[in-house]
């Protein structure tokens, strides 16, 4: 079987490559952020804004309340037809209540029928997360994934303290479904798994992730596959159960797990180096169809510690299921440049004073060094580039081919772009010495 790796873990090195990311306070074990800059993102550097929604570790930030609390479980079943309900990035501020999913990269709506999760040349593709949170539940995408070496698709659950489950899709092996989980982002290669099934391009399958308190489950059709129970997870160095039980968001991916900056244990584990003048890239991108999500949540712990019910957050930085309660906490902030410590801070108003005596402006969206442009097609952007049940594509309304984006994220081992650099920040941490990776 192939090695199977974490979607959370070396991001923080290869931010690192570049000089203007080299400036960004990092945070990490022994290293927490700064109090200008407190909130740790899941690639390990602190910032602002966006920095403090999902993804913001609080066991690295400066307090436990500089990471916004975050939106509790909804069940729902979400059709990716269209935009409606998905917003960039680089504006989300943590309603919940108006935006069901956050987009890094280019998104196009597919013939009313499906979302192109997209990757062009230098750039770190695509990731889709949810706005609430999952404390266990049954969640399910359906979805047909890429194709090429070097060319990952992934459906995940990844909790703020990087607990982690997996569905990945390596480009090189279509009959196949790599299943994993990852505690607290600590790698464990005993931990993947696959599963066997009829092709992943070709074909829209649906693959579900049973998360209970005792057991994760993993099926493609309604046929499980695999089977994990929290009991077989106790490890006697820690005396805890290595088993993923923190909040958690879904989120959906396309990465270049073949990018030549990155490891080379990721470049073979994706099948080689990618090709950026493929066959298998239309329109200018390679691209993954998402179909449907549905969530349906379960009860929390009976013992959690409530004081409402609107938002979860942590009790310390240990990041257990315990350390975890449900309130009404303020999941909003005012402006990008808010913080948990100050979530109402918004520079543009002349009652709020930055008395933190920094010379220059805090990083306040994850993955961004020097700015960039994200990418969010519109309505009606996407027309057939294909026949049905092939892959087909979707190409631009304007005629051209999408010029990237210029985000990293958690799903994405070390990726390097052009202005961006990415990956996943927990399981490749011995893998990767200065790297990210997924």
């Amino acid at each position: 079987m192939r090695q199977a790796f974490s979607a959370a873990a070396a991001l923080a090195a290869t931010f690192s490559l570049t000089a203007s990311a080299q400036t960004i306070p990092k945070c990490g074990p022994g290293s927490p952020c700064p109090k200008d800059t407190p909130c740790c993102s899941q690639y390990g550097q602190c910032g602002v804004g966006a920095y403090c929604l999902g993804g913001c570790d609080p066991e690295y930030s400066f307090t436990l309340n500089s990471c916004m609390a975050a939106p509790v479980c909804k069940s729902a079943d979400y059709k990716l037809t269209s935009l409606d309900g998905i917003e960039s990035n680089t504006q989300y501020l943590g309603d919940a209540s108006d935006t069901n999913w956050v987009v890094s990269g280019l998104a196009v709506p597919y013939q009313d029928k499906a979302l192109l999760l997209t990757m062009a040349p230098d750039t770190v593709g695509t990731l889709l997360m949810s706005t609430h949170y999952v404390w266990y539940g049954k969640v399910s995408a359906t979805m047909t994934t890429s194709q090429g070496q070097g060319v990952v698709s992934a459906f995940i659950l990844m909790s703020d303290v990087k607990d982690e489950i997996d569905f990945e899709f390596v480009g090189v092996d279509l009959t196949h479904a790599q299943t994993n989980f990852y505690f607290q982002g600590i790698t464990d290669y005993n931990n993947g798994d696959e599963t066997e099934t009829s092709n992943t391009v070709q074909e829209m399958h649906t693959y579900t992730i049973d998360w209970q308190p005792d057991y994760v489950s993993w099926a493609i059709d309604g046929e499980v596959g695999r089977t994990v129970y929290k009991n077989d997870t106790w490890n006697s160095t820690s005396n805890k159960y290595h088993f993923p039980q923190t909040p958690s968001r879904v989120q959906l991916s396309l990465w270049p797990a073949g990018l030549p900056t990155n490891g080379q244990g990721t470049i073979d584990w994706a099948g080689g180096e990618i090709d950026w003048d493929s066959p298998y890239m239309q329109n200018g991108y390679y691209f993954a169809q998402v179909q449907d999500i549905s969530v349906e949540c379960y009860d929390p712990p009976a013992d959690v510690q409530r004081d409402g019910d609107s938002a979860y957050y942590y009790l310390s930085t240990e990041g257990m299921e315990d350390d975890v309660a449900i309130g009404d906490k303020n999941t909003v902030l005012g402006s990008l440049y808010a913080t948990g410590d100050k979530p109402d801070f918004d520079p543009s108003d002349d009652d709020d004073e930055d008395s933190s005596g920094q010379t220059q402006a805090p990083e306040t969206v994850p993955g961004i060094s020097g700015g960039g442009s994200q990418q969010l097609e519109g309505e009606g952007a996407g027309e057939a580039a294909g026949g049905s049940g092939s892959g087909s594509a979707a190409s631009s309304a304007a005629g051209s081919s999408p010029t990237g984006s210029t985000y990293g994220f958690t799903q994405g081992g070390t990726s390097q772009a052009s202005t961006v650099y990415a990956g996943s920040a927990v399981a490749l941490l011995g893998f990767f010495v200065a790297a990210l990776m997924l």
